[in-house]
C-alpha cells in the first residue's frame, strides 16, 4: 500500500485547507471545504480532483465550499451524525466508532464533542495520521461552544491515547498565541519553552506549524496535561481534579 500525499494550504484568515490523496486509487479527500478557491488551486496544482469533503464539524468556516465542491466535482460528503441538519450537500453520516476505508486506507471515526456537538475526527491508524479541525491544535484546544468543558475533556482524553508518532492535523493557524499562553500555565517546563521559542522564529518566518505529533502534544499542551503536577501547583489547584483543571486552563484561555 503506497503511502498518502497530503497537501497544506491557507484559507480564509486562519484556517488551514487539508488535501489527502490516495495515488493508488487516484482518491481526493479534503478535509472539511472552508473556501472554494484555495481549494481548488491546490487541487490543480496537483493534479488531484477531489472525490471526498470528510466534514468535521458544521461550522460555516468549515462548509462554505461543500455544495460548490460538489457541483463541481460530484464528490460524496462524509460527516458527523450529529450535525447531519448543519452540513450542506451531506451524503453520509458517521458516527463515534465507525470504519470506512479511503481506497486501501482504513479510517476511524473518533467523536470529540466540546468545540461543537457532534464535532468528529478522521484517523488513519495504519497511515498514523489524525484529522482533528477544531478540536485538538498544535499547543491548544478548541473553543467551547456547544458543549462543557467536561465534554471537551473527554475528548481529548480520547484522542490522546493514540500513539506518540500519530502526525495530528488541525483546523487553524493559531499556534503563536497558543504557544505564548501556554507557557503561561507550564512556566517550568523546558521542552515546552524551547518549542515556544521555535514556534516564534517560524512564524516570523510564515511557516506553517502543522502538523504536530501527539508525542509532542503530551509533553507540551497543556490541555492534555491538567494531571501534571506543575501545572496544578502553577494554578495553585493541587487538590482539584483533572476536569478541573482543564477547565480553568481553558477559561484562562478564553480571555488571554
Amino acid at each position: 500500500m503506497r503511502a498518502l500525499e497530503i497537501e497544506v494550504f491557507s484559507c480564509r484568515t486562519d484556517n488551514y485547507g487539508v488535501l489527502v490523496h490516495d495515488p493508488e486509487t487516484d482518491l481526493t479527500a479534503t478535509i472539511d471545504a472552508p473556501e472554494e478557491g484555495p481549494i481548488l488551486e491546490a487541487a490543480a496544482r496537483r493534479g488531484w480532483k477531489i472525490t471526498h469533503i470528510f466534514t468535521t464539524h458544521h461550522h460555516i468556516d468549515h462548509v462554505e465550499a461543500n455544495l460548490a465542491l460538489k457541483e463541481k466535482f460530484g464528490c460524496e460528503i462524509i460527516g458527523p451524525v450529529n450535525e447531519a441538519l448543519a452540513i450542506p450537500g451531506l451524503d453520509k453520516t458517521m458516527a463515534d466508532g465507525d470504519e470506512f476505508h479511503f481506497g486501501e486506507h482504513l479510517v476511524r471515526v473518533i467523536e470529540t464533542p466540546g468545540h461543537t456537538a457532534g464535532h468528529i475526527c478522521y484517523h488513519f491508524p495504519d497511515d498514523k495520521i489524525l484529522f482533528a479541525a477544531d478540536t485538538l491544535f498544535a499547543l491548544g484546544c478548541g473553543r467551547l461552544f456547544e458543549r462543557t468543558a467536561a465534554d471537551m475533556w473527554h475528548s481529548l482524553q480520547k484522542l490522546s491515547v493514540l500513539p506518540d508518532e500519530t502526525a495530528i492535523y488541525f483546523g487553524h493557524e493559531y499556534t503563536l498565541s497558543n504557544a505564548r499562553f501556554a507557557v503561561t500555565i507550564d512556566p517550568d517546563n523546558e521542552r515546552l519553552k524551547a518549542r515556544a521559542e521555535q514556534i516564534e522564529a517560524d512564524r516570523a518566518q510564515g511557516k506553517f506549524t502543522i502538523p504536530t505529533m501527539m508525542g509532542l502534544e503530551k509533553e507540551t499542551n497543556p490541555f492534555l496535561r491538567a494531571a501534571d503536577p506543575a501545572i496544578r501547583r502553577n494554578l495553585v489547584m493541587e487538590s482539584k481534579t483533572n476536569e478541573e483543571v482543564f477547565t480553568e486552563i481553558r477559561k484562562r484561555k478564553d480571555n488571554f
